[in-house]
């Protein structure tokens, strides 16, 4: 057989990739992880007995924006992260502006409040439990986020994970705020941020043992 038939026999036989093989996985890994931060939520916690009126108030839906903003922009630079050679660039803006605007408005309120409302502002009623709360919340989507991502072609492993984690984190709070009572922006910019950082720590220290292909 000549070279140039092997060539041709070979190629053939190729089955083509579904590119949008990966976005599916993620979809579903998002999905998944979601419903199962849900259930845990609701076993353990619970939803927030006024949460029927609370979806009127504007403060509410504020308090949600804030880790969807987040989730949305870690899943962008999570995109070009796993696939090689792709620079992240201006696509970090998706997690500092929400941070940025979170921490500036928590900074706002505790300017026009009285020195003395202050603490009570920024540790609320569950500074304690809080940040944990998020953590265990996120362990579901961790799990699936992880297994998506490692279908991929992720090489900044540390990197990866730790974006990886955060969206995890993100995803959680989204969930957690229909339970957390909690309705001060000075809090939510220091311990649901802190939520958010436990799972892209673990994220950041796991990334090379779990996402390594």
């Amino acid at each position: 057989m000549k070279t140039d038939e092997l060539i041709s026999m070979m190629a053939s036989s190729v089955t083509p990739v579904d590119r949008r093989l990966p976005l599916r996985q993620m979809v579903q890994a998002l999905a998944l992880g979601t419903v199962g931060s849900l259930l845990l939520m609701l076993k353990i916690y619970g939803l927030r007995p006024d949460l029927g009126l609370m979806l009127g108030v504007p403060l509410f839906w504020i308090k949600l924006a804030f880790p969807t903003a987040l989730a949305t922009g870690a899943m962008l630079v999570l995109r070009r992260l796993v696939r090689p050679g792709l620079r992240v660039g201006v696509n970090w803006a998706g997690i500092a502006l929400p941070s940025l605007a979170v921490w500036a408005g928590g900074a706002l309120v505790l300017l026009s409040t009285p020195a003395t409302l202050r603490l009570p502002l920024l540790m609320g009623i569950s500074w304690r439990s809080c940040p944990f709360n998020i953590a265990l919340l996120s362990v579901p989507l961790f799990i699936g986020i992880f297994w998506a991502v490692r279908g991929m072609a992720p090489t900044r492993l540390r990197l990866t994970g730790a974006v990886a984690g955060l969206l995890a984190g993100a995803s959680a709070t989204m969930v957690y705020c229909m339970h957390c009572p909690e309705m001060g922006v000075p809090f939510w910019g220091i311990w649901y941020f802190l939520g958010m950082l436990i799972p892209s720590a673990a994220g950041l220290w796991l990334g090379p043992r779990l996402l390594r292909w």
